[in-house]
């Protein structure tokens, strides 16, 4: 097993929906027989706890800056989940090589966490919800296809997983450009032109 691909990965997704991840990787441990996957999540105990916390992450991200509340209080708990989820992947690698992939996946999930919560902030500008509930999908389905093809393609994953976080810091940058200057332009529409 390529732990390196998979460490990375999972920690990327974590900073997205960290109790997706969890879900997604215990019911594949523990219906599609994958060995690789840590017993610890396949537990019935971890998978409805997960479970249940990601219906609550599923409503919240929908709701405009409700989810961007939820992202502040997600700040400390998603590189956690990633963090741990990479030792657990290491399994039984040498205690320097566990930290060292404990630290990967919480930084890889601090990373996209980071870019997640400010594209999600931007979003927020927008008037309309349809924005905010298509753009939450898109990263619950992305979040499970990715953390599952990286069980069976570790590299296919992580390389569609930096794609993803290099396109998401991108858009963001942009992002909050446009609500910079509609900020400005709104801010300067009260005060008289020059003459």
């Amino acid at each position: 097993m390529e732990l390196l691909p998979l460490v990375l990965t999972s920690g990327w997704a974590s900073g997205i929906n960290a109790y997706a991840v969890i879900v997604v990787m215990g019911l594949l441990g523990r219906y599609a027989g994958l060995d690789g996957v840590p017993t610890s999540v396949q537990h019935t105990e971890v998978l409805l706890l997960a479970g249940g916390m990601y219906l609550v992450e599923f409503v919240t991200d929908k709701i405009p800056y409700v989810d961007s509340m939820w992202d502040s209080v997600s700040t400390l708990i998603r590189p956690t989940i990633g963090a741990m989820l990479g030792y657990l992947i290491a399994g039984d690698a040498e205690s320097v090589n566990s930290a060292l992939y404990a630290a990967l996946g919480g930084g890889s999930a601090l990373a996209s966490h980071a870019v997640k919560a400010g594209n999600r902030l931007a979003i927020n500008a927008s008037p309309e919800p349809v924005t905010n509930v298509t753009v939450s999908l898109g990263e619950d389905l992305t979040v499970a296809g990715v953390i599952a093809l990286a069980w069976y393609h570790p590299w296919w994953a992580l390389g569609i997983a930096s794609v993803l976080f290099v396109i998401g810091a991108v858009l963001l940058v942009v992002l909050f450009r446009f609500v910079r200057r509609g900020w400005r332009r709104w801010k300067g529409r009260g005060t008289p032109a020059r003459a």
